[in-house]
């Protein structure tokens, strides 16, 4: 029987001798929940927790694209479509969306990621060349002022190329290296750090009665198999970010089991991205119908996905969430 291991996470300085570091990072914990399929989940200490599972609960996050992986981290979101769910058309003009970036930079973001392909529940796949000439020279453009990392979220190998061949850092696929099987190739051979996301279906179809046996150790199982594939083509896992994919392919219950329970993939040994802004979760539980509306909730949500030691948020309203996070961190202590 296979056990997976979450960690009961906590923070500040009263910490108990027997407490042991999460992630490298200043959160800790002395308790995990042990899950397994079919069974009731327990609390266990860690002391009871095997050392082979226990240590990629631990260990230091290496720094991704030249960012820490021991403080939490913005990664502000440049969509250069024109129809995407909330921001579809604002930026995707290159000057629209150069202006857009440096606000963004100077709001606090730290990372950006440049898309130019909606993924939107229903989006139609985008052809290369339109997705390559709409994020290219955003990204060439950027590069030229800015030494700010750049994620490229695509699926496509053709577009990856022409984005870190622009200045592009990090390659942030959807679809967790399913849809072009030449991305982790070429990832490998550019020596270029990943994104490597869950998702259930492509974006046309995603959205349609998606179902799972255990959604949290479904997403599980299926992100340690990718990251195990991107290794033996190689690809280290300390070049490795994980994101357990809000809203692709999931239902408002699922998002709800995966936030939850988002220690869990700290066991992946790899960082955490969390992208839950302005979705559309948070538009029904909020009662937010306008995307544009939703600050509030994703601040909630990415608050919450922090305290459990996430690295990285992925957010529209990048000044907000940065004021938000300094506020909880002077808080918290």
């Amino acid at each position: 029987m296979t056990f997976y291991y979450r960690p009961l996470v906590q923070h500040g300085a009263a910490r108990p001798e027997d407490a042991v570091p999460l992630a490298g990072g200043p959160l800790w914990f002395t308790h995990v929940e042990a899950l397994a399929r079919g069974q009731a989940p327990s609390v266990i200490p860690v002391w009871e927790v095997p050392e082979h599972e226990l240590e990629p609960l631990t260990a230091p996050r290496a720094p991704v694209a030249g960012l820490a992986m021991d403080r939490p981290q913005i990664m502000g979101i440049l969509n250069t479509t024109p129809d995407s769910f909330s921001d579809g058309g604002r930026h995707n003009a290159p000057e629209a969306a150069l202006i857009h970036a440096r606000a963004m930079i100077a709001a606090g973001a730290s990372i950006l990621d440049i898309g130019g392909e909606s993924t939107r529940p229903g989006a139609a796949e985008v052809p290369v060349e339109e997705e390559i000439a709409r994020t290219a020279p955003v990204i060439a453009a950027l590069r030229v002022e800015s030494d700010i990392p750049i994620s490229v979220d695509t699926r496509k190998a053709a577009v990856a190329r022409a984005a870190l061949e622009a200045g592009g850092d990090l390659i942030n696929d959807v679809s967790g290296f399913t849809f072009d099987p030449e991305l982790v190739p070429l990832c490998a051979a550019q020596q270029a750090p990943v994104c490597v996301m869950h998702s259930q279906g492509d974006p046309e179809t995603m959205q349609q009665d998606p179902q799972y046996d255990d959604v949290l150790l479904d997403v599980y199982d299926f992100l340690a198999a990718q990251i195990a594939r991107a290794e033996a083509a190689g690809i280290p896992r300390a070049r490795i970010v994980t994101d357990p994919g809000i809203g692709f392919g999931k239902t408002r219950a699922h998002n709800l089991t995966l936030l939850q329970g988002m220690a869990l993939f700290h066991g992946l040994g790899c960082p955490i991205l969390l992208g839950v802004s302005r979705k559309g979760f948070i538009g029904h539980i909020g009662q937010a119908p306008d995307p544009a509306a939703r600050a509030p909730g994703s601040i909630a949500v990415g608050l919450a996905g922090f305290a459990q030691g996430v690295q990285i948020l992925r957010v529209h309203d990048v000044a907000d969430t940065t004021q938000a996070v300094r506020l909880w961190q002077a808080a918290r202590g």
